[in-house]
C-alpha cells in the first residue's frame, strides 16, 4: 500500500509543476489587485490579449493608468489590440535589468513582432536612460519620439513577470494604418506649397512689359508736336481738336472747322451780290428796248 501511496503523491507533484509552469501567473489577477489600470486590464481581457500573456514564460508588461488610457481606448478595436500588443515586451525587465542595460540604450522585441502583422520596426520599443537617470520608451518605428516614461514598478515574479507603469501610451504613428505606411499629408503639403511661386513669376513677365507701351500712347497722345497732326485724325486724341469735331483748331479734315471756312463766308456775299448785279442790268437793258421800241413806233 504504501509503494502506492507514494507513487500516487509523486504524480500528484509532477502534476502540480506542470500546471504552475504552464501558468505561472495570470496578469487579469495581478492588475485587478490595483484600480488604477481597470481599464487597461478591462481591454486586455476584451481583445483576448490577456489569454497570451499568461501562456508566456517570461513577459513584462508596461502599463498605462486609467488616466492615459484614452489614446488605446478611442481606436478601434482591432488597432486596441496591435497598440495593446505593443506594450507587452517578450522578455523580464524589472528596474534594475533596465538600469543595467549597456550604453544605457536598447530595442525591446514586443508581442506584437510574433504577430506577422508589424511592419516599419513597429513590433519593436526603443529604451533609452537619459542622463538624469529617467527611463524613455517609445516605437521603434522611424519617425518616432520617445514620449513615455517609466512611472514605477507595479508587480514582479523574477523572472516571469514584470509590470511597469508608463506615464503615456506607446502608439506607433502607422499601426492603424492599412498598408503599414505612414500618411505624409503634411509633408506633400509642404512640398507643394511652394508650387504658387512659379505663378506670380510667369504673370509678372507679361505684366512687365505692360507699363512700357503706356507711356508711348500717352506721349504721342500728350506730346505737344502730336496735337497738330496726329491729334486731328484721331476723335479720341487729347488734343484740342479731338474734344469735338467742330472745335476751333487747324483741322483740314473737318467741314466745318473755323478756319478756313470763314473765308468762305465772304465768298457766298459776293455771288449773292454779283447776281442782284445782273438783275439790275437786265431790267435796265429792258427799259432801254422798251423805250426804242416806243420811239420806233411813234
Amino acid at each position: 500500500m504504501a509503494p502506492i501511496n507514494a507513487s500516487f503523491g509523486a504524480a500528484v507533484l509532477s502534476l502540480l509543476f506542470l500546471v504552475s509552469s504552464t501558468a505561472a501567473f495570470n496578469i487579469t489577477r495581478i492588475l485587478g489587485e490595483f484600480s488604477d489600470f481597470s481599464t487597461l486590464n478591462s481591454l486586455l481581457s476584451q481583445t483576448k490579449l490577456s489569454d497570451e500573456i499568461n501562456r508566456r514564460q517570461t513577459i513584462t508588461v508596461l502599463a498605462v493608468d486609467n488616466g492615459a488610457m484614452g489614446a488605446i481606448s478611442a481606436l478601434p478595436s482591432d488597432v486596441q489590440r496591435k497598440v495593446l500588443a505593443v506594450h507587452v515586451v517578450l522578455d523580464y525587465y524589472d528596474a534594475d535589468k533596465l538600469r543595467g542595460i549597456k550604453n544605457g540604450s536598447a530595442m525591446l522585441t514586443t508581442m506584437f513582432q510574433s504577430t506577422g502583422q508589424a511592419t516599419n520596426r513597429m513590433g519593436f520599443i526603443n529604451y533609452t536612460r537619459r542622463a538624469d537617470g529617467v527611463m524613455m520608451f517609445g516605437s521603434a518605428e522611424p519617425g518616432a519620439s520617445l514620449t513615455s516614461q517609466m512611472v514605477k514598478s507595479v508587480a514582479s515574479r523574477p523572472y516571469n513577470i514584470s509590470v511597469l507603469q508608463v506615464s503615456s501610451a506607446i502608439v506607433p504613428p502607422s499601426i492603424g494604418s492599412t498598408d503599414g505606411s505612414k500618411a505624409h499629408a503634411p509633408e506633400n503639403a509642404h512640398a507643394k506649397a511652394p508650387a504658387p511661386a512659379p505663378t506670380p513669376s510667369t504673370s509678372k513677365k507679361p505684366n512687365a512689359p505692360a507699363p512700357a507701351p503706356a507711356p508711348s500712347d500717352d506721349s504721342s497722345s500728350d506730346g505737344p508736336a502730336a496735337a497738330p497732326g496726329p491729334a486731328a485724325d484721331s476723335p479720341d486724341a487729347d488734343g484740342p481738336v479731338a474734344d469735338s469735331p467742330d472745335a476751333d483748331g487747324p483741322s483740314a479734315d473737318s467741314p466745318d472747322a473755323d478756319g478756313p471756312a470763314g473765308a468762305d463766308a465772304p465768298a457766298d456775299d459776293s455771288d449773292d451780290t454779283a447776281a442782284a448785279t445782273g438783275r439790275v442790268v437786265a431790267s435796265a437793258g429792258l427799259g432801254v428796248m422798251a423805250l426804242v421800241f416806243m420811239g420806233v413806233s411813234l
